[in-house]
């Protein structure tokens, strides 16, 4: 019996491939697969126990005569083949234990078949004493070599290896296992009944060497191991399963292992006595009694499992129509069976319901006595038609029944015999009343579509997949000029100019190619043309509609002429403004002087959120021969009134650098003039170079450090104490604004920047600053520092690496660029 034999289900529910299955309890499974998982451990310890004597050099006067006798080969093929079936057995086993058990199962049964081709041939292969030498010297004194197992110890490791091999494959009958099983156990019990009924000649082949008895012990632990490691299988199945054939076949069973002993025993007893004849055929005539007492239980066993065969067929028959019933007892719909007369032969319980008849007023009666009189004349009808077509019939019907009128979908078909003429008619009524309401609902739910549809002020219209026009509203008409039933059955982009519909068709393929296509609306470059072939700019809101057979696309056209024509204007008085704002941002930042001494580099770049107006500038105020003011500065925010305070701003620091003003009374001077400005806040850096002392004088209002490059050495931050912001004071006050001064040998350069330049959504400032300091190491590395050229080069190539797209940059971008030439280089007096 296979697993899918046993699968749970509906009690007495098999399918026709279980009919001839034997019953099983899952406990005595259980039970079964135990003990032979215990039968295996046993053994393979009894095995175990006697390589540790071999290991330990035991010797053999000293042990008991229960232990004594086990050959080494003898006891690793028990423990290989206890391991064996032990993995066999379980219910769940990895395909790597599996395959080692297969493994051990083979060496046990290569460690017997060797033994047995040097009995046969005389040879001396070298496997008796590979793992020790054998000092056994009664086993010398008869001619035995040293270390061989005894011949029927080696015949039982060939079967009971070749065995658990069968054993462990579900594709090999479980017969291949349990026969050889039931040989290597008998091999063991022969040993056994030797030893216990006195008579040596049980235990040996003529003059070799006898099995020991542990190792006998250890063949009836595999004998059981692998009888019963497929317990629902085989000879197992037989004698296991719950049925008549198990209970016969476990009573014989048992009465076979009990009985012939005794009875054996009593005899022995008796020529003990004197009273009978030899021993020895008392005990060849007691085991010929098990084993033939064990043929007739399978013989016994094979003739009840034909009696659970045909029980088995009969109680599925009776399930079948159990089935049926349950079937028409819980089906939905409305089930009946009548005769050719018209009586009914049964019905369910949806027919008692629905009609409010009983079963036991229906069955056996006819149309008329049980239903109103029109409705038992239409089925009676029906019934008619079945037989004379001799075809199923299926119509849609409305009924009134005791509770209200019903839809049913009605089927009636004849059923036949196996001659093929019809002896009953079967009709099932399936309740549709809700689906009808439902397709009623759509319907409405449709007439209001289109209602809509021809109420939208726009000109709709809704296509198929290949682009085809399956309905347009009324409005169309006043846009193309062409009625809606021109358009149904044509191609939307006939809508389209001729040197248009190309890009027209693509665009709608693509977004039926979407996975999941989302509205959306298309303006750009799209037109329309008119019946009189004028051209148009339209937008085209995009939706799919999901139809029970395909996608449908709606398509909701607009005239936007107006609306471009207002773009245009719109997008003139931008760039008039946008010009004038140009303007006055380089009027209010100025141009900084050229000095001959100091030359420099600048660029700066527009947010294009704002019309070229923002609140960055910068400075270079020549302050006297030696020394020069630079100055950069942020205003917080951007557009008009940023571009005012940063002229003003301007203004005033470069009337404060010119009056001697130092770098921290610069910032302290216009911290106060923007405390007094509203909701403004700037940050800003004043350094002053002083070419003769080779120093730098700086101080940082909250600006972002200045990046130094020495001629000697990388470039790197100019270190200041950088205060806070300008305006900041006025909220806490008396946050003093620091200078200090650092060399700076002549060959140097300064780069000062704005943010604009290095913040970047979702990324470290001090990252960002890291990477233009590296970027101005590479840039001006080995450039002269009094050469604009170069710095010109330097600010570019600093503008590419940092901001990838300025067409597109949403923020103000200001770079100063300042070398301090060598000492060759011209003086301030030229």
């Amino acid at each position: 019996m296979t697993r899918e034999q046993q699968t749970p289900g509906l009690p007495g529910a098999h399918r026709p491939e279980q009919v001839d299955g034997l019953p099983f309890r899952l406990p005595v499974l259980r039970a079964a697969r135990a003990v032979a998982r215990a039968a295996a451990l046993a053994a393979g310890l009894v095995g175990l126990v006697g390589l540790i004597r071999w290991i330990t050099g035991v010797p053999t006067s000293v042990l008991p005569v229960g232990l004594a006798g086990m050959k080494a080969n003898t006891a690793v093929g028990l423990i290989a083949l206890g391991f064996s079936m032990f993995v066999t057995t379980r219910a769940q086993t990895r395909p790597w234990m599996l395959a080692a058990a297969r493994a051990a199962a083979v060496l046990a049964a290569l460690l017997g078949a060797l033994t047995l081709v040097e009995y046969v041939t005389g040879a001396n292969l070298g496997i008796d004493e590979l793992l020790f030498q054998d000092r056994d010297r009664l086993a010398e004194a008869k001619g035995q070599p040293p270390g061989r197992m005894a011949p029927n110890t080696a015949v039982a490791l060939v079967l009971a290896g070749a065995a658990s091999v069968c054993a462990g494959a579900s594709r090999i009958s479980a017969w291949a296992s349990q026969i050889p099983g039931l040989a290597v156990g008998a091999l063991g019990v022969l040993r056994l009944y030797g030893a216990a009924y006195g008579v040596p000649e049980l235990e040996r082949f003529g003059a070799y060497i006898g099995i020991a008895p542990p190792t006998a012990v250890a063949l009836v632990l595999l004998g059981v191991a692998l009888f019963l490691a497929r317990p629902r299988e085989g000879l197992a199945g037989l004698l296991l399963n719950v049925g008549t054939t198990g209970a016969l076949g476990r009573w014989l069973f048992v009465t076979v292992l009990i009985v012939p002993p005794l009875l054996g025993w009593a005899v022995l007893a008796g020529e003990d006595a004197e009273v009978f004849g030899p021993r020895l055929g008392t005990a060849l005539l007691v085991f010929g009694h098990v084993a033939v007492f064990t043929s007739v239980i399978f013989v016994t066993l094979t003739v009840g499992r034909r009696v659970e065969v045909a029980h088995g067929r009969l109680a599925w028959q009776v399930r079948q129509n159990e089935l049926l019933q349950a079937f028409l007892e819980h089906t939905p719909s409305v089930v009946f069976i009548k005769d050719l007369e018209g009586r009914f032969l049964e019905v369910n319980t949806k027919f008692e319901q629905a009609f409010s008849l009983p079963r036991s007023q229906a069955l056996g009666r006819r149309d008329q006595d049980v239903l109103p009189s029109e409705l038992a004349r239409q089925s009676r009808a029906s019934d008619l038609a079945v037989l004379a077509e001799g075809r199923p019939i299926q119509r849609q019907k409305t009924l009134a029944l005791p509770g209200g009128p019903r839809e049913f979908l009605s089927t009636r078909f004849p059923l036949n015999d196996a001659s093929g003429k019809p002896y009953a008619v079967c009709g099932v009524y399936t309740d549709i009343t809700e689906r009808v309401a439902a397709e009623r609902e759509v319907q409405r739910s449709h007439r209001r579509f289109l209602a809509l549809l021809e109420s939208a002020p726009d000109a709709t219209l809704i296509t198929d997949g290949s682009g085809t026009v399956v309905l347009a509203n009324p409005q169309v008409r006043r846009l193309f000029g062409r009625t809606p039933g021109e358009l149904v059955g044509t191609e939307v982009v006939g809508l389209v100019p001729v040197s248009r519909r190309r890009r027209h068709r693509a665009l709608l393929g693509a977004y039926l190619r979407l996975r999941d296509p989302k509205p959306t609306v298309l303006d750009r470059e799209l037109y329309g043309l008119r019946g009189d072939g004028s051209e148009f700019p339209v937008e085209v809101s995009v939706s799919s509609l999901q139809s029970e057979q395909e996608t449908l696309v709606v398509l909701t056209v607009r005239d936007i002429t107006e609306r471009r024509r207002l773009e245009a204007e719109r997008a003139q008085r931008y760039e008039q403004q946008r010009r004038i704002a140009y303007t006055l941002q380089h009027s209010l930042m100025g141009e900084p002087p050229r000095l001959a001494y100091l030359p420099c580099a600048y660029r700066y770049l527009a947010s294009v959120q704002d019309p070229g107006v923002g609140g960055d500038w910068f400075d270079v105020i020549p302050l006297d021969e030696r020394r020069t003011g630079v100055l950069i500065g942020d205003v917080m925010g951007r557009g008009l009134e940023a571009a005012a305070v940063m002229g003003q701003l301007r203004a005033a620091s470069h009337a404060l650098a010119r009056a001697g003003a130092t770098p921290s009374g610069l910032m302290n001077s216009l911290d106060t003039f923007v405390s007094d400005l509203p909701d403004q806040l700037v940050t800003c850096v004043y350094l002053v170079l002083d070419q003769g002392r080779h120093e730098v004088t700086l101080c940082s209002a909250g600006h972002l450090p200045v990046i130094a490059l020495p001629p000697d050495g990388p470039a790197c931050r100019l270190g200041a104490p950088v205060g806070v912001p300008l305006g900041v004071n006025d909220l806490g006050g008396g946050v003093p604004f620091e200078e200090v001064t650092r060399p700076l040998p002549p060959g140097s350069a300064l780069v000062l920047y704005t943010d604009g330049l290095i913040e970047r959504p979702g990324t470290d400032i001090e990252v960002q600053v890291d990477v233009l300091t590296h970027t101005v190491d590479v840039a001006l590395k080995g450039a002269s520092a009094d050469d604009p050229g170069s710095l010109d080069q330097a600010a570019d190539r600093l503008l590419r690496t940092l901001i990838t797209d300025t067409a597109a940059y949403d923020d103000d971008v200001t770079l100063l660029l300042v070398g301090v030439p060598g000492q060759d280089a011209p003086d301030a007096d030229g």
